[in-house]
């Protein structure tokens, strides 16, 4: 028997420095945060956040994205090993596509030209820790 869901929970990534991590995630997607720990919490709402490890968690259309502070700073990201390929957020059209190209170009980030993917358009880019995102848009 299959295990019946009903749809997408969350999704947290693990970064090296949590303060370029939020820059950019702040810059190019300005989500709400969900979960954090306030800088004067006291012991009871530390222990309340014990799963955000010094991260942050997102509110995202659908679910929840987040970051963990927690790899060492000579980490890096490969699409090519076992584990995460890449993450992918929907935009609506093509046009946001290229709104997009703006934002990323503004803050300096890795990114590759808008491809043809068959059904869809896909814009491809990369975070501080070089972890592999996607844009994609209907066609």
């Amino acid at each position: 028997m299959a295990i019946t869901t009903t749809g997408f929970s969350h999704v947290r990534l693990t970064v090296r420095d949590i303060e370029a991590s939020r820059r950019f995630y702040d810059a190019v997607f300005g989500w709400e945060v969900a979960f954090e720990l306030p800088a004067d919490a006291d012991e009871e709402t530390r222990e309340q956040l014990w799963f955000l490890f010094g991260g942050v968690i997102y509110q995202v259309p659908g679910g929840l994205f987040g970051l963990r502070p927690v790899a060492p700073g000579d980490d890096t990201f490969s699409e090519n090993r076992v584990g995460l390929d890449h993450v992918a957020f929907a935009v609506p059209t093509r046009a946001e596509l290229d709104r997009a190209i703006e934002v990323l170009d503004t803050i300096g980030a890795s990114r590759e030209d808008v491809k043809d993917a068959g059904a869809m358009w896909i814009l491809e880019f990369r975070d501080p820790d070089g972890i592999a995102l996607e844009l994609s848009a209907p066609k």
